[in-house]
């Protein structure tokens, strides 16, 4: 999953990326922020669910609509990433 091109995914990592979506600051992102509010859209959450896909994490993108923050979102990942390291 992670080489040069794709660092490992860390909770930065995604905060990172939803800022860049978000054109906003990273730090501006709190884990319990409700993400619609701050303008993610379906376009741009799909977007980022496919970006971290190539990247080698398998999200589901039904799960990550449950709740629709970064906190949310990161437990997501690293039950998909558990899974992946537990075959």
């Amino acid at each position: 999953m992670a080489d040069a091109m794709n660092p490992p995914m860390t909770r930065e990592r995604m905060r990172a990326d939803l800022a860049r979506a978000l054109r906003m600051e990273a730090e501006e992102i709190g884990d319990d922020d409700n993400l619609d509010d701050l303008g993610l859209d379906s376009m741009r959450a799909m977007n980022l669910v496919m970006r971290w896909t190539e990247a080698g994490l398998q999200l589901d993108f039904g799960e990550l609509a449950e709740k629709v923050t970064l906190g949310a979102w990161w437990a997501v990942a690293e039950r998909a990433m558990a899974k992946r390291a537990h075959g």
